[in-house]
């Protein structure tokens, strides 16, 4: 009986203790950062969701700039993306496959500059970041498919550029979704 009667209390403490976390770490991310403890979620002018600045999403027009390849088409649900090595044959298919979808959407730009994030997975498939070469390398396609000139493109990227973590770790990344957003904007301003 003891000994139930301290497994009872210990799972009561427990259980308080998890609830009472969780109340409090939402309640300060709620306080202090409502938008990014809410999912970072990001709205239109019409106040209709579009998405979120944590998730990657689909482009496929040319007159916007794409983000990385996601094998799982975007889907929060299942994060994830195959392991495979660079020796893979399938990984070297779809590689040259993106290479070649590639050359034939942007004519303007050779291979040669062809930033490696554009035909590679992030391992989440959902990474909703650019390199900013992988940004500046589709500012011909985007600018010859919206007439939005190359260097207000240019500022548009620079705009969106997020510096490293801390000033250390990462690299300068470009949000592709808020990017588009504005390129849409200066589009439909002209």
């Amino acid at each position: 009986m003891k000994t139930l009667t301290l497994t009872l209390r210990t799972s009561l403490a427990l259980i308080l203790l998890v609830v009472v976390y969780q109340l409090v770490v939402t309640g300060i991310a709620q306080a202090f950062m409502p938008g990014k403890a809410d999912g970072s979620l990001v709205y239109d002018a019409n106040h209709q969701l579009i998405g979120s600045e944590l998730i990657g999403q689909s482009f496929t027009s040319p007159a916007l700039f794409h983000g990385r390849i996601s094998s799982i088409d975007y889907n929060a649900a299942s994060s994830g993306t195959p392991n495979y090595a660079p020796s893979n044959l399938e990984m070297i298919q779809r590689t040259e496959e993106a290479v070649r979808a590639w050359e034939k959407e942007n004519p303007q730009v050779p291979v040669s500059k062809l930033p490696i994030d554009l035909v590679t997975n992030s391992g989440s498939g959902l990474d909703p970041d650019i390199s900013v070469a992988a940004a500046e390398v589709q500012i011909p396609r985007v600018s010859a498919n919206t007439g939005i000139p190359a260097d207000q493109l240019q500022e548009l990227v620079d705009q969106h550029t997020k510096g490293r973590e801390l000033g250390l770790f990462s690299e300068p990344v470009v949000n592709v979704l808020l990017l588009n957003l504005d390129v849409q904007q200066a589009a439909a301003g002209k």
